[in-house]
């Protein structure tokens, strides 16, 4: 495999070819769907900034972006449920169509506090745009608007995805298994 050294241990999910055919199906869907509007593409870091980046050069519309950082704290994979603002947007989204972009939508905890966080800022449209949606983790009334995969309750790693910071640059969506957790 050419690219990032990738560990014998990690099983590919999805290849950069898969990855890369359906990131341009989003962007040609989101590209229909405004027509003739623009879009703030706003990256959920670290783990959206390379599917934006992919996305957003497909996208055929006036699109500008911005990036806002979150954490939830817990133990370990285990979220608690509390949602922290660490990084907020640079410019004012009143009256725009706002798309968040996300790596992975899991438990729906994270893009509901963002999705609540963006509408009380009197956008014209909020949309979500999740390359992977693990719907059996959901325990909160949330749905991506643009999804790329639906994908199995594994720990996954690559294409901006990290465990403990590594595996970001991976261009493969891998599963990392148990024993490397």
């Amino acid at each position: 495999m050419h690219g990032a050294p990738q560990s014998p241990e990690l099983r590919v999910l999805l290849t950069r070819e898969r990855i890369q055919a359906r990131v341009a199906q989003m962007a040609a869907d989101i590209s229909r769907d405004y027509a003739d509007q623009s879009v703030v593409l706003v990256g959920v870091l670290k783990g959206a900034a390379i599917f934006l980046s992919d996305l957003a050069r497909q996208i055929q519309l006036d699109a500008t972006f911005d990036f806002i950082s979150v954490s939830s704290y817990g133990s370990g994979k285990q979220s608690s449920g509390e949602v922290r603002l660490n990084k907020d947007v640079d410019q004012s989204m009143a009256n725009k169509n706002i798309i968040l972009v996300e790596d992975i939508l899991d438990t729906g905890l994270t893009l509901q506090f963002l999705r609540r966080l963006f509408l009380n800022r009197a956008p014209r449209s909020v949309k979500i745009a999740a390359l992977l949606d693990k719907k059996s983790r959901r325990t909160e009334p949330v749905e991506a608007d643009y999804v790329g995969f639906v994908i199995p309750d594994e720990f996954v790693v690559g294409y901006g995805l990290d465990y403990n910071e590594r595996y970001r640059n991976l261009p493969d969506i891998c599963i990392l298994p148990p024993e490397m957790q």
